[in-house]
């Protein structure tokens, strides 16, 4: 039996943080070798909300090099521009006529980004941004998409763009199912709901263990714990959040101690910096190993790109005959 396919990807920003590593990219890790694996650098999506495109492929070349050094296979899971494939921009064309201003104003996602952005006027690209995306999904027959819980609504919109397809020409697009990560979100060091390069609250994947530390120490606590000595709450502590997800054999012994005041702030800090440098160090020793071999890297990206054209044409030419466009 054929393995159920997969598309997923993020829009280049360069070089990754540990939020991309536990929300995206150690999923990715395991589902290659359970599901056949696309992955998609998605760089016209970064002009839905910045028109400067300078950067976009030194940032792309970045954020494989991330992807390569945390264990994606290029063997397994085809890695590519979105930009070099145009059959994407083919397939949103026609998703765009399947959908109502409507519903697209309706995407809660998009409601966060202007408010968060700040975004005074939404361009015609943001607004259809999740057409975009479902075409994306949708050109490599992806039965699954692993996101995190915001972005479950966008994977709806693809289910319902899939079917409106379906029912209006026939039977070409599967409706794909949303997987969710068991750890979605890692919140910014300055406790903010999300982290982000933007609001410089990151580790990065490639920070040696003096940045880490030094970063580890500015990161919020419990308000009331102001010395070792004074019970704290590690239930409102963001450092015990990360110790859940990158020490967690250690977690009861900590909330213990935290608890009682016998654990001091500092101490706790330092043992959380230590425990992410440790599953830092082979992600940046591999990330070494790229930075000097970007023959090797751009390589892997074309390859990538052929593998991708090959089943994006394939699926264009089955979309062009089923609405009998020759």
């Amino acid at each position: 039996m054929a393995k159920k396919r997969i598309l997923s990807g993020m829009r280049p920003t360069g070089k990754l943080h540990i939020g991309h590593y536990v929300g995206a990219l150690e999923n990715w890790v395991k589902l290659q070798n359970e599901f056949e694996n696309y992955h998609l650098i998605a760089d016209y999506h970064v002009l839905t909300t910045k028109l400067e495109t300078e950067n976009i492929y030194n940032d792309s070349i970045d954020m494989l090099i991330d992807w390569l050094a945390c264990g994606l296979d290029p063997v397994k899971s085809p890695m590519f521009r979105q930009s070099k494939i145009k059959e994407h921009t083919e397939l949103h064309l026609i998703f765009s006529m399947l959908v109502t201003v409507n519903r697209l104003e309706r995407n809660p996602t998009l409601k966060d980004q202007v408010r968060d952005l700040h975004i005074e006027q939404i361009i015609y690209g943001h607004l259809g941004y999740p057409v975009l995306q479902t075409a994306d999904i949708l050109l490599y027959k992806g039965n699954a998409v692993p996101v995190g819980e915001d972005q479950v609504p966008h994977v709806e919109m693809s289910r319902e763009i899939a079917r409106k397809f379906n029912n209006q020409y026939g039977n070409v697009f599967p409706e794909p199912e949303p997987l969710l990560t068991n750890f979605a979100r890692l919140p910014g060091l300055d406790g903010e709901a999300k982290m982000s390069k933007s609001l410089n609250n990151t580790i990065l994947l490639s920070d040696d263990p003096d940045i880490v530390k030094a970063k580890i120490k500015k990161a919020v606590t419990d308000p009331q714990k102001i010395r070792k000595g004074d019970p704290g709450n590690p239930d409102i502590c963001l450092v015990f959040m990360y110790h859940k997800k990158f020490n967690l054999s250690e977690t009861p012994e900590i909330d213990t101690n935290c608890r009682s005041g016998a654990l001091g702030c500092v101490d706790c800090k330092l043992r959380c910096a230590s425990k992410i440098s440790e599953m830092l160090a082979p992600i940046i020793e591999k990330r070494k190993y790229y930075e000097q071999r970007i023959d090797e890297v751009k390589n892997i990206l074309n390859d990538g790109e052929s593998r991708a054209r090959i089943i994006a044409q394939q699926t264009m030419a089955e979309v062009r005959e089923t609405m009998k466009l020759g």
